[in-house]
């Protein structure tokens, strides 16, 4: 299975992540986020961003991620707080996330978008045992900005 990511060009030579503080991971956790799409890839950096860098050169990553049993742990709305979608939600969302970090289920954490709910993002656990087992960068893609975004 393949998934996206967009960064700046000067984090696309390799998988990193920064360990801050998300939506579903606390601090010191060290995930990549990712979207099943280019286009919800797209969509996760405008609302993260707020406003896009256009000085700024991006890159799409293409993740590979083995299918084989047990890599992929999947998320749906029916298991999360109705008001899942909100800020306020935060906190419960984290403690989700960070109990299936610390507790090493599975390598990837697939959940809904909060921006296209019937569409999926991936956290991946960098930390985890089968990270470099079963998580490799194939491809770089030159990304540009279409200026009506």
């Amino acid at each position: 299975m393949d998934i996206f990511r967009i960064v700046q060009e000067k984090y696309a030579a390799s998988l990193l992540s920064s360990g801050r503080a998300a939506r579903w991971n606390e601090e010191g956790q060290h995930v990549i986020y990712a979207s099943a799409s280019r286009s919800l890839a797209t969509l996760e950096l405008l609302v993260h961003l707020g406003n896009i860098k256009t000085a700024s050169q991006y890159k799409v990553l293409v993740i590979s991620v083995n299918r084989k049993q047990g890599v992929v742990e999947k998320l749906n709305e029916k298991m999360l707080p109705r008001n899942w979608r909100e800020i306020a939600a935060y906190p419960v969302l984290q403690q989700l996330g960070s109990s299936w970090y610390r507790n090493r289920r599975s390598l990837v954490l697939q959940v809904p978008s909060v921006i296209i709910p019937r569409e999926s993002n991936y956290i991946i656990n960098t930390k985890h045992t089968e990270f470099q087992s079963n998580i490799r960068l194939i491809k770089k893609e030159a990304y540009f900005w279409d200026e009506r975004l």
